[in-house]
């Protein structure tokens, strides 16, 4: 169970600071919610505790998994498949799953692929969101602003204007 204040990840949304826990009427039935302040977009979004677990909302990554984060975007892409649609597939289920690496090496893959300019219109936006994602977590961990951040990230991705 997560607290007020707690940091954390909603995969496919982004990371945020658990607000408050509410007794809430959704659908004449009365549960009680998380409300998680979004960093990006400056949103809140009701999660049911009861499947908080099943969405997949976690704490949010610690300082190590911050230094991995920037070692697999300031090194190698690895390598994915050739296909773009089962590319895209694939890396659609990582975001989802949330994990912070993974998203990570979808960040700098569709980076390089873009730079290259080989990128489907589908997986430009799947980098814009997995990016945003990325940002808003590495952020929380750092406790700087999202556009800090996301400066930071520009400058390991080697990029000028994103």
């Amino acid at each position: 169970m997560f607290h007020v204040g707690d940091k954390v990840v909603y995969p496919m949304h982004g990371a945020g600071i658990i607000e408050s826990i509410e007794d809430r009427e959704v659908f004449c039935k009365r549960s009680r919610y998380y409300i998680i302040k979004m960093i990006l977009g400056q949103i809140k979004v009701m999660v049911p505790i009861d499947k908080a677990e099943t969405i997949g909302i976690r704490k949010i990554t610690d300082i190590n998994g911050y230094d991995q984060v920037v070692g697999i975007l300031s090194g190698d892409y690895k390598i994915m498949d050739k296909k773009w649609n089962k590319r895209y597939r694939e890396n659609e289920a990582k975001l989802k799953e949330g994990n912070i690496k993974d998203i990570a090496e979808i960040v700098n893959y569709l980076n390089y692929m873009n730079k290259k300019g080989k990128l489907s219109t589908g997986e430009k936006k799947m980098l814009v969101q997995s990016r945003q994602m990325l940002v808003s977590e590495l952020a929380l961990i750092k406790n700087i602003c999202y556009e800090e951040m996301e400066r930071d990230v520009d400058k390991i991705l080697n990029i000028c204007e994103f």
